[in-house]
């Protein structure tokens, strides 16, 4: 089992890692919406989404990994309203197959959208 955290991605918000792989799969935090060098959070549910799948994308990035190793996505809303303007975002970092995802309505804490996933992580290449 490895911890991960990755350089460029906002630090974690308690005490937990941004991944930790085990058995060849990478087991990514929910990200929130926060510009790494900023701290500043935008302010429309978009917008939210795709900082938290850019986010996600600098943890993937540390891994050796990209969207496409994404196997599974959970999505949190405060609204579930606004399912449809997520999946808009989300389009733009997943295409089909898409990874298997649930989505659910929480109260989440000064956000409108949290994403956390779990990635296959790709073996190294063999040397010669």
């Amino acid at each position: 089992m490895r911890h991960v955290n990755a350089a460029r991605a906002p630090k974690p918000g308690g005490p937990y890692s941004h991944a930790v792989v085990a058995g060849g799969l990478a087991f990514l935090a929910g990200q929130r919406p926060v510009d790494p060098d900023t701290g500043a959070i935008p302010s429309t549910v978009a917008e939210q989404a795709r900082r938290v799948l850019q986010n996600l994308g600098l943890v993937l990035e540390e891994l050796g990994a990209d969207y496409g190793d994404v196997v599974r996505t959970n999505v949190y809303l405060d609204d579930i309203g606004d399912f449809d303007a997520v999946n808009a975002v989300y389009r733009e970092f997943f295409s089909e197959p898409f990874p298997a995802r649930t989505t659910v309505a929480v109260r989440l804490r000064g956000i409108l959208v949290e994403i956390d996933a779990v990635a296959e992580i790709p073996s190294p290449p063999e040397s010669a």
